[in-house]
């Protein structure tokens, strides 16, 4: 019997509908920051705001110099940072939207606002937009990505700071010691991992992400190799396809042949100190880790490039969660959150900001800063995702349950693929029957 913390969640989120009205919020004193359930309200704009970071630890630096340079432009308005994992982002807010204690203002990425909004936590910024300096200032197409993940009504729930995209980092000093042509192609991309392994010397070719965040890595490796365009073919999603599940049995079977058996509960944090640090060939991430390559490394040792393409140059990749602000409805001083999504939004704070992480700003001119042709990873992606040589299969981001049926329900069972405890098809094959429910369900709730 299949009772999964999906279907957990789900009656959690039903609950939460019914009673949200009747939470109490949790008060956090009289200064204006959030609690929990209920409406919130305006407020005075002044006084202090709760900011929750969506991957506290790594972007912390960056936050707390947007915040820095906020409190000198609103010196009236004092903002308490909370740095909380990526890994552990969702479920803190889950329980917080259930029982009390929501920030006024938080990331919240297209990956998991579906589940959110579902829950009435969001506040609809639409009319904000709007009326805003930023209106027009930002790229549709995040903004658009956004209203699309928003659970299928095409309300904005949150404001996209950035893009990320897939990234093949590879180490140019190995691959010339070895006189390896570049992995732009998958095939090459197999070949480099098998001659730049030598596992007694400690040198692997790939290194694998087998722990937290592991299953967008797996299919946008996936989908790449097998040049399935879409996610879905009718109501039944393509994940289980027998091309998928061939792709799928190679990549898992680079582990522990070409890469470091630690690699099993790797996340990105430790994936990515694990390759500036050792003799590993490649390794795929996404534009957020390249700042960390660069001073690892120094720019002169790697390079950053899309995804390999397949036969007949062409190019296939899922779809990466556009980033972004939301405010809680819960805020009771939604005015001063709001003055803090705009400023972080601004050309100079979201250049900032994205040139730190490495990924695409949201703001149009921030987009245009220099740095972004200095960064060749960025600029790469950026031609790739504007020039026509890129097929994206987009995600089903719009499902309550995708953000846990990628994580929580199917991570552990990838980890089973990798040791060889479950086949590459009976993985794809559940993971298909819970994306066909939960699409067939979603159908049914929006018509």
């Amino acid at each position: 019997m299949k009772i999964s913390i999906r279907r957990s969640r789900r009656a959690a989120i039903a609950v939460t509908l019914g009673s949200v009205l009747a939470l109490t919020a949790t008060a956090c004193g009289d200064d204006g920051s959030g609690g929990g359930g209920g409406q919130g309200s305006e407020g005075s704009g002044k006084g202090k705001i709760v900011f929750w970071d969506n991957n506290g630890g790594v972007r912390t630096d960056i936050w707390k110099e947007v915040i820095a340079d906020f409190e000198k432009a609103n010196p009236d308005i004092d903002v308490e940072y909370v740095g909380i994992s990526s890994t552990e982002y969702q479920s803190k807010v889950d329980t917080a939207i259930q029982g009390g204690g929501l920030p006024d203002v938080g990331g919240v990425g297209a990956a998991m606002l579906a589940g959110f909004s579902a829950q009435d936590a969001l506040e609809p910024l639409d009319d904000r937009l709007a009326k805003s300096e930023l209106n027009g200032k930002l790229n549709e197409d995040m903004v658009e990505s956004m209203k699309a993940a928003g659970g299928g009504d095409g309300t904005l729930y949150s404001i996209p700071t950035s893009a990320n995209n897939g990234v093949l980092y590879y180490r140019t000093d190995l691959f010339k010691k070895a006189g390896l042509e570049d992995p732009t192609t998958w095939d090459a991309f197999f070949e480099a991992a098998d001659e730049l392994t030598a596992a007694k010397k400690n040198e692997f070719g790939y290194t694998i992400r087998g722990g937290a965040g592991s299953i967008a890595q797996a299919l946008d490796a996936m989908y790449g190799q097998s040049g399935i365009t879409s996610f879905w073919k009718g109501d039944k999603t393509t994940v289980n396809d027998p091309k998928n599940v061939e792709a799928l049995e190679k990549y898992a079977g680079l582990y522990k042949k070409v890469t470091p058996s630690a690699d099993l509960n790797n996340d990105f944090t430790k994936m990515v100190a694990q390759w500036d640090s050792g003799t590993i060939g490649m390794l795929n991430h996404n534009l957020g880790s390249y700042q960390d390559h660069v001073k690892a490394l120094g720019a002169d040792k790697f390079r950053g490039i899309p995804q390999p393409t397949g036969p007949g140059g062409k190019r296939v990749q899922v779809s990466n969660p556009v980033d972004g602000l939301g405010l809680f409805k819960s805020s009771k001083n939604k005015e001063a959150a709001w003055k803090f999504i705009e400023f972080a939004l601004s050309h100079e704070e979201n250049s900032k900001f994205n040139e730190s992480a490495g990924q695409v700003p949201a703001n149009l001119d921030a987009a245009k800063d220099p740095w972004i042709s200095e960064a060749e990873p960025t600029k790469l992606a950026a031609d790739a995702l504007s020039d026509g040589s890129t097929t994206i299969v987009q995600l089903p981001y719009y499902l309550p349950d995708w953000n846990t049926i990628s994580k929580a329900d199917n991570e552990p069972n990838f980890q089973k693929v990798l040791l060889g405890d479950m086949s590459a098809k009976d993985f794809l094959d559940t993971l298909a029957e819970q994306l066909n429910e939960a699409q067939a369900e979603w159908k049914q709730r929006n018509g």
